[in-house]
């Protein structure tokens, strides 16, 4: 029995008018070939396993050609059990190893978060070129397995001809080092860039180390590097942006919005969150309030939810709390959780119960299994003193199972980042940390005895 049995073609009368001809074509051909096949199936991932069951013949040329465009349809479905049905039919069709048709099927396993099954196929491969390495390096980023990424890319610039040249993984690597807090890595990629590669003329990869720099707080190094790009886009000018305002520096964010317009750079929709965010966390409302203006009116940008959620906590956090709400009724669309965690979160810090109340009771609807939203109001009423409030929403999360999750810190030592939870030490050792801060404290105590001594003679 053939490994692909020809269907009728009604069976695949579905598909749509923008790929009808294509189909039709297909269908009135005797055996329509490989490549024509491949490339009508192109445009509509969906479809290509109906497709190719109607038009792979038995003999199908096993050249590989048929393979890569439904391995990666395979892969942007993110569709798994497809795809191994698919590495099973290329199996038996003797297809390995092939080159285009292993790195085709490792980058559907690795888009789809199978690792172990990319790493088969990767170390199966008699050959690996610069392409294949970067998809796996990029595949081990993306799972936040920064070290074995970073580990794959050393030995990928020794094996692989053209990987010392290739900068395709990079922003994927550079973006897991910043979400973990990885700033040694990050360096030692940034430097090892510098050394091998012309990065500084890739926007992806400039704009991916601005971004690492960043959210590692190192807001100097970040402009540095964006001043060194030579070309940058609207991507490069809102990580900046944003990069002041998580720091608070939002006079800094507002000059660089300001050059970014006044040299021609269209803002976008990330642009204005970025520059609205930063005015929020600096206290900027007249100047946020105006920016929010200007983005339909001069530069055709409409806004949406997250742009009202931004402007709700903007004046929530300088204590405009009725204005705030005010704000969300007049949104054009139906607020969603955005905004209304937003006033939520200004309730916390203005101690307001009555607004706090409303917006955490919205949010139980909009999110119900959320509990960091129970947690907020829970610590509104308790700063408010109301503790059989608090009892009866703690009761409430009770029933609900509901677990509070943990909160988070990481400190780095010696390059390598370790992460605390609350509630993860042991008891045992908690009785050791607690001797060690008491005598932190008391040779503290000690030197600012000293130093009030000195001071006074």
């Amino acid at each position: 029995m053939p490994p692909w049995k020809p269907t009728s073609s009604s069976s695949t009368a579905a598909a749509g008018s923008s790929v009808g001809p294509a189909r039709c074509s297909m269908e009135c051909s005797p055996r329509p070939c490989t490549p024509t096949t491949s490339s009508s199936l192109r445009p509509r991932p969906a479809r290509h396993w109906s497709y190719s069951r109607a038009s792979s013949p038995p003999d199908t040329d096993p050249t590989g050609t048929p393979c890569p465009p439904h391995s990666r349809a395979c892969a942007e479905l993110r569709d798994a059990v497809l795809g191994a049905a698919l590495h099973g039919f290329a199996v038996r069709l003797g297809l390995f190893p092939n080159v285009v048709v292993s790195g085709a099927l490792l980058d559907m396993y690795a888009k789809a978060g199978l690792l172990d099954d990319a790493v088969r196929v990767f170390n199966d491969m008699p050959k690996r070129d610069a392409v294949v390495w970067n998809c796996m390096v990029t595949g081990y980023a993306r799972a936040g397995r920064v070290a074995e990424a970073l580990d794959l890319f050393r030995r990928g610039q020794v094996e692989a001809m053209g990987m010392a040249n290739d900068l395709r993984a990079m922003p994927s690597v550079l973006n897991v080092c910043a979400k973990e807090g990885e700033l040694m890595k990050g360096r030692e990629i940034h430097g090892r860039m510098v050394r091998c590669l012309a990065f500084d003329s890739d926007i992806a990869v400039g704009n991916a180390l601005v971004d690492m720099y960043a959210k590692c707080g190192r807001v100097e190094v970040a402009r540095t590097v964006f001043a060194g790009m030579k070309e940058k886009d609207v991507v490069s000018w809102s990580t900046l942006i944003s990069c002041y305002g998580v720091h608070g520096m939002g006079d800094e964010a507002l000059r660089v919005y300001e050059e970014m317009v006044s040299r021609g750079v269209k803002p976008n929709s990330i642009t204005f969150i970025s520059i609205l965010s930063s005015c929020s966390h600096s206290g900027l409302v007249s100047d946020g309030q105006r920016i929010f203006e200007e983005m339909s009116k001069v530069h055709g940008v409409e806004p949406t939810a997250d742009h009202y959620a931004c402007m709700v906590d903007l004046l929530g956090r300088a204590g405009a709390i009725e204005e705030a709400v005010g704000f969300i009724r007049k949104m054009p669309m139906e607020p969603g959780a955005s905004p209304w965690g937003a006033l939520l979160s200004a309730c916390v810090m203005h101690n307001n119960v009555d607004v706090g109340e409303i917006a955490a009771y919205r949010l139980f609807e909009l999110e119900e299994g959320n509990a960091s939203n129970y947690v907020t109001l829970c610590s509104i009423y308790d700063a408010a003193g109301l503790s059989d409030c608090v009892a009866g929403v703690r009761s409430r999360m009770k029933e609900l199972g509901m677990v509070k999750t943990p909160g988070c810190s990481w400190v780095d030592v010696k390059g390598r980042a370790h992460a605390f939870y609350q509630g993860s030490i042991p008891r045992y050792l908690r009785r050791q940390m607690l001797w060690v801060l008491d005598q932190l404290l008391e040779d503290m105590g000690a030197s600012e005895s000293e130093d009030e001594y000195l001071s006074m003679n």
